[in-house]
């Protein structure tokens, strides 16, 4: 059975890649040649661990890659539309590229006697599967679903970082569809694919709220902590690291995501907050809690912004210094970056911005130009800088030292990671949820 996957970013190319390395067949396509040659190097267009060894032996293997859509919607029997839904500035999604694909798919599907399954796995929101892909997929073919083709609704939950794993061992699998042989077949490859994976089966919108439901959650749980962040700095001797880590021990609460920082950022939770706000709004649904989650984040650069004026002053010509680009460790990725958002504010105000981040530069530098300085080590970053921020918890900035902290005009820093907060160091110190 061959298996086509449309959009070769982050979930595409993990999830054709590890398809592959398991030695199914596979055809990747995206309409980006650029991309697509680079892919075929072996070598992955972002930064993401075990990506790049995964997608090797996925191409010894035969995975194939092409800028075709024809191919896949004639010889593939799975069929998954992995392609981007970006935010518009209303919050809403873009279908753009969602709705080309699927008329692509459509003109081929008319022309073809394969009969193939079509998985929508990029993130929609509801009723985007029934009311925008069906009707363009059935004008198109002219055929009609649960006939001529199936149609599947699944959403994915990788986490950046960690998509090789989350591919292969997935917390759950959601199929959403009709009750037909389609889903049945979609099921009975997972099922294979997955040893002992819950597949929860529903229909295509509460597949389509399940994701929504599941990113606004865990955004809640972050503001939540960063919430707690902000009063336990207010409380001398208060540290919100050990508040988190207890109630994380209750097993109603859980530990996962509950670690403070700058806000949250990346591909997914900002952007899909604001999707369901949106969503939500058009149906006159007030969503208060997801309002306040994202008031919250907003705070969080605020508050930083608060702190560097209470330490230095005047930002203007001040020399700042940003230790992480990326909004998370180990990944090259800045949307929605709380660095971004930080730096854009700062040369607002005038300051003369140092940036260091081990992966995430070059892309910094598409939007930054020569606005600020890259420098390739932290020691020069932090040559006569006057505060230095860490935003992103790499390992190396764990290793700061007395004799880096010795190069800067004033040793002041603030840590959004508390990477420093045990540091018997000769500075100014502030971190987020410590008193």
């Amino acid at each position: 059975m061959k298996i086509g996957i449309i959009g070769l970013g982050f979930v595409g190319l993990s999830f054709a890649s590890v398809l592959a390395s398991k030695k199914y067949s596979v055809i990747g396509v995206d309409s980006d040649r650029i991309k697509v040659s680079k892919i075929l190097t072996g070598k992955a267009p972002f930064h993401e661990p075990g990506l790049d060894d995964t997608l090797k032996i996925a191409l010894k293997n035969g995975l194939k890659i092409t800028t075709e859509i024809r191919p896949v919607v004639t010889e593939c029997k799975l069929i998954f539309i992995a392609v981007g839904t970006p935010q518009r500035e209303d919050g809403s999604i873009d279908l753009t590229m969602i709705k080309d694909v699927v008329r692509e798919i459509g003109k081929n599907l008319s022309k073809t006697k394969n009969i193939p399954t079509i998985i929508v796995k990029s993130t929609v929101i509801p009723e985007t599967t029934t009311k925008v892909v069906l009707p363009i997929l059935e004008k198109e073919s002219r055929k009609k679903v649960g006939k001529g083709f199936g149609l599947i609704t699944n959403p994915e939950f990788l986490r950046e970082t960690n998509a090789i794993n989350d591919t292969i061992n997935p917390h759950v699998v959601v199929i959403g569809g009709y009750n037909d042989k389609f889903a049945k077949e979609i099921e009975n490859f997972y099922t294979k694919f997955h040893k002992n994976v819950t597949i929860v089966k529903t229909n295509h919108q509460t597949a389509e709220m399940i994701k929504y439901a599941n990113n606004s959650f865990l955004a809640t749980k972050i503001s939540f902590i960063n919430q707690i962040a902000t009063i336990c700095e207010a409380i001398p001797g208060a540290n919100v690291d050990i508040v988190a880590k207890t109630i994380g021990l209750d097993p109603r609460i859980g530990n996962l995501f509950l670690t403070a920082g700058p806000g949250y950022g990346g591909s997914c939770l900002p952007k899909d907050v604001k999707a369901i706000i949106n969503f939500s709004t058009k149906y006159r649904i007030k969503p208060t809690l997801l309002d306040a989650v994202e008031k919250i984040n907003q705070q969080q650069l605020e508050n930083i912004i608060i702190t560097i004026k209470k330490k230095i002053g005047k930002i203007k010509n001040k020399k700042i210094t940003i230790l992480g680009l990326a909004f998370k460790a180990d990944t090259d990725d800045i949307r929605d970056s709380v660095s971004i958002k930080l730096i854009e504010l700062l040369l607002r105000e005038g300051a003369k911005v140092t940036a260091h981040d081990p992966k995430a530069i070059p892309n910094t530098k598409t939007i930054f130009g020569n606005k600020v300085e890259y420098p390739s080590s932290v020691k020069e970053a932090l040559k006569n800088s006057e505060c230095m921020i860490i935003m992103t918890a790499w390992k190396e900035y764990t290793e700061i030292t007395n004799n880096e902290l010795k190069l800067m005009k004033k040793p002041l820093v603030i840590d959004s990671r508390r990477l420093l907060v045990n540091h018997n160091l000769d500075m100014d110190y502030s971190a987020i949820g410590v008193g």
